[in-house]
């Protein structure tokens, strides 16, 4: 999958700006502040409906416009397809090829973006929501019946919370504890089946990447204690939940996480450390969507060198140089890295409002 054009109008700091990226590495470089960010996002926002900074999605909206729209095309297989998203009146509007599209997921299924960026450490050392939606974005491009169990399972348990805070009879929340257990299960066996096969190559990219921690432990609960059926997990727990006003099993409470020998919690990770090991994660999730789909999908790096050291980042431009996806790197200067490693790179210099090719 390549991005061959990709233009930003009212995008945080730019106006209306374009870029047309090489096939291999492309390298954004700028001063602090200058939108290197901004191109990531944009790329990222088109894959996922949201931003991978924290904030408003109305932050995306250059100061005074309003609106804001990002526009692709997009090359796989020989394919290309025209993808627009735009941010109006607090709601998204999306097109694809031309054509104005109802559904997100009708843009979002034509292109796929693994983002990294410098708040992705939260995989590690953040909260079960975060590594939820990890999780879940692969499962809604690779497993057909995700996305419709998901949103059964979503519609269930949103009625039985109603029902939980209005304590109606028990009738009502016999028939919704039923549904929500048939959806819940359906939910949790797609995501064991893929973190099975997540963790062989999750395993590679730690060992490639941090050696020095010993061979990980990928670890998950369901959102439910383990070996019980949750259909008894939700009958046992009723009282429970009827006080406290909502439902407190399912795989909405699931999580996974990884433990290290030498790392035996998340706290005994230094910062450059959990950088790492969310690195390894988003590119093991990228290996896994080129296994599966039989191509990659374009990665995205925010500020590759930070707190990384030298001998640390030149491991994962060895990783960069041995797949065949499209990458996007950010960074303040080009690391004399890329030369080193002999990875040619397409070079861009990000000032406020402008995009400039270099190389």
């Amino acid at each position: 999958m390549r991005v061959e054009l990709l233009r930003m109008e009212n995008v945080r700091c730019f106006g209306q700006v374009e870029l047309r990226p090489g096939p291999g590495v492309n390298v954004l470089v700028g001063a602090n502040g200058a939108g290197k960010t901004s191109v990531l996002e944009a790329l990222h926002v088109l894959s996922h409906a949201r931003s991978f900074r924290a904030g408003p999605r109305e932050a995306l909206v250059r100061r005074g416009a309003p609106s804001c729209h990002v526009f692709a095309v997009v090359e796989q297989g020989g394919a290309r397809h025209r993808l627009g998203l735009a941010r109006v009146a607090g709601r998204w509007e999306a097109r694809c090829d031309g054509v104005a599209v109802q559904r997100l997921e009708e843009l979002l299924r034509r292109i796929l973006v693994v983002s990294f960026d410098p708040g992705s450490h939260a995989l590690i050392s953040g909260g079960a929501e975060e590594r939820r939606a990890f999780l879940d974005w692969t499962l809604f491009h690779v497993e057909p019946d995700f996305l419709g169990l998901s949103r059964r399972y979503r519609r269930a348990l949103k009625q039985r919370n109603t029902l939980l805070r209005s304590a109606r009879s028990t009738v009502e929340l016999d028939a919704w504890d039923a549904e929500l257990a048939v959806a819940g299960v359906a939910v949790d066996a797609l995501r064991r089946r893929w973190l099975a096969r997540w963790g062989p190559r999750l395993r590679d990219c730690l060992d490639r990447f941090l050696p020095e921690l010993g061979p990980v432990e990928l670890g998950y609960v369901p959102g439910w204690a383990a070996g019980e059926a949750l259909d008894s997990v939700l009958a046992r727990s009723r009282d429970r939940d009827l006080s406290r006003g909502h439902t407190g099993s399912g795989p909405h409470r699931a999580d996974w996480h990884l433990e290290f020998p030498e790392a035996p919690s998340r706290e005994h990770l230094s910062r450059g450390q959990a950088k790492l090991s969310a690195m390894a994660c988003a590119m093991a999730q990228a290996g896994l969507l080129h296994e599966v789909l039989g191509y990659w999908p374009i990665v995205a790096v925010d500020d590759l060198a930070s707190e990384l050291d030298r001998v640390h980042e030149r491991l994962v431009m060895e990783f960069i140089q041995g797949i065949d996806a499209q990458v996007f790197v950010t960074g303040t200067g080009v690391s004399p890295g890329w030369s080193e490693q002999g990875i040619a790179t397409t070079t861009f210099h990000v000032e406020q409002g402008t995009l400039t090719r270099l190389l």
